[in-house]
C-alpha cells in the first residue's frame, strides 16, 4: 500500500456531504435530537447511508492507509455534521486490524479537536481505544496526556476505556490513575469517571467503597452517584459528603 498516495480529502468530503444530505431524514433529527443535551447538527441519515458511503470511498480510494483515515477523519469530523464524525468512526474500526500505536496518538487529535458529543465519545471508547490496551499496544499509562488533556472529551475517554480492561488490569493502577479526574470541573468527565468505578465496584466492589469513601468529601456529587448507582438507599448514605469536612 502506498502511504505516499495522494488523497483527495476535499474531494471526499464534498461527495460524502452531498450523498448524505441529499438522503437526509429530518424526522430522525427530531426522534435522536432529545438524546442530546448540546446542539445535534445531523442530516438524520442511518447506518445503511453511511455504509454506502464508506464502501464508495474505500473503492475509490483502495490506496487509503490508517494515516490517511487519520486525516480523513480530522476533517470529517470539523465538518461538524453528526454523521461525518460517524462515518470517521465507523471506517477505523473497520481498519483496526491495520493500526498501531500511532494511530492511537492520531485518535487522540480527534478527541482533542474534533469529538463534540457523548455517542461518538464513548462509541470510540467501547469499540476502538480498548483495542489497543487488549492488544498490548498501549498500556494506562499511555493514556496519561488523555487524562491532562484541555479537551473533556479526552479526559472522559481515558476512564471510560478502561471498562473493558477492569477484569484484567490492576485496581489500585486504575484508581490511581482516576484519581485527578475526581475533581473534575467537567460535567461530562465527573460521567464517565463515574460510569467507570460502577463497573470497576461490580470486580472489586471493597476496593472501589474504600476509594469512594476516602474522596467522598471532594469528588463531584456526580461522581459518587454514578459509582454508587448499584448500591441501595441506605447503602449509599456512607458516601455523603460530610458536613463537618471530617
Amino acid at each position: 500500500m502506498n502511504i505516499n498516495a495522494t488523497i483527495k480529502y476535499e474531494e471526499i468530503i464534498r461527495n460524502t456531504e452531498k450523498y448524505l444530505s441529499h438522503k437526509a431524514n429530518p424526522q430522525n433529527v427530531i426522534k435522536y435530537s432529545r438524546y442530546f443535551k448540546d446542539e445535534y447538527d445531523a442530516w438524520g441519515n442511518d447506518a445503511n447511508d453511511l455504509k454506502a458511503v464508506m464502501n464508495e470511498i474505500n473503492a475509490g480510494n483502495p490506496e487509503l492507509s490508517i494515516s490517511h483515515l487519520l486525516e480523513l477523519g480530522n476533517r470529517l469530523f470539523r465538518h461538524g455534521k453528526y454523521e461525518m464524525g460517524s462515518l470517521a468512526i465507523m471506517m477505523i474500526e473497520k481498519r483496526l486490524k491495520d493500526c498501531d500505536r500511532e494511530a492511537f496518538d492520531g485518535l487522540k487529535l480527534w478527541f482533542d479537536h474534533g469529538v463534540s458529543n457523548w455517542a461518538h465519545a464513548d462509541y470510540l471508547c467501547s469499540k476502538v481505544t480498548p483495542w489497543f490496551l487488549l492488544k498490548g499496544i498501549v498500556s494506562v499509562e499511555d493514556f496519561l496526556p488523555w487524562r491532562e488533556s484541555p479537551s473533556r472529551w479526552s479526559r472522559r475517554a481515558a476512564p471510560v476505556s478502561f471498562i473493558k480492561i477492569k477484569k484484567t488490569e490492576d485496581p489500585q493502577c486504575l484508581l490511581s490513575f482516576v484519581e485527578p479526574l475526581m475533581t473534575d470541573p467537567e460535567r461530562v468527565v465527573h460521567q464517565g469517571t463515574g460510569w467507570f468505578l460502577r463497573e470497576l465496584w461490580k470486580v472489586h466492589p471493597i476496593l472501589v467503597e474504600e476509594y469512594l469513601y476516602k474522596h467522598r468529601n471532594t469528588a463531584a456529587r456526580l461522581i459518587i452517584q454514578y459509582a454508587t448507582e448499584k448500591l441501595s438507599k441506605e447503602e449509599r448514605l456512607r458516601f455523603r459528603k460530610d458536613k463537618r469536612g471530617a
